[in-house]
């Protein structure tokens, strides 16, 4: 799929929905300097685009008792698709994995978990990490103080 072009109009929007993706669309034409309809259907062509993919409230996870962060270093022994499909689906329905992304490099995956603590990502780890599909070693790092994330 070939990205839109974006123009300067475009780009505020985004911006400004970052920040606050709670805002009127009266708001958000006042804050980008346009009318409502343009605003309006500016964003509707950038959701329709996949552009803006959704809407959702930023949720402190100390407050839902996972704070303790961790990025485990994933390697399987079989990275063909059959394999790798797997293993998507599998990580999937592990709620503490919160991203998964596939590296080049020494290793196949980088995860980056939230548990409640220390003894909690130990039991994620026995029990539910190193029996993921065709996981064959894992290296965890443990996160001593998280000083930016997305919406900070």
């Amino acid at each position: 799929m070939v990205p839109p072009t974006l123009d300067r109009f475009d780009r505020a929007i985004l911006r400004e929905l970052a920040a606050d993706g709670r805002l009127t669309v009266v708001a958000l034409a006042a804050r980008i300097g346009l009318s409502k309809s343009p605003t309006q259907a500016r964003l509707r062509r950038l959701e329709a685009a996949g552009v803006i993919r959704g809407y959702r409230a930023v949720i402190d996870p100390a407050a839902l008792g996972a704070a303790h962060v961790v990025f485990v270093e994933v390697k399987l022994g079989d990275t063909r698709e059959a394999a790798l499909a797997a293993f998507a689906a599998a990580v999937r329905a592990v709620p503490e994995i919160e991203e998964c992304h596939l590296i080049a490099g020494g290793f196949d995956y980088l995860l980056k978990l939230r548990t409640r603590d220390i003894a909690h990502y130990r039991q994620v780890l026995a029990e539910r990490l190193s029996s993921l599909p065709h996981v064959t070693s894992t290296s965890t790092h443990v996160a001593m103080e998280t000083l930016k994330e997305r919406g900070d």
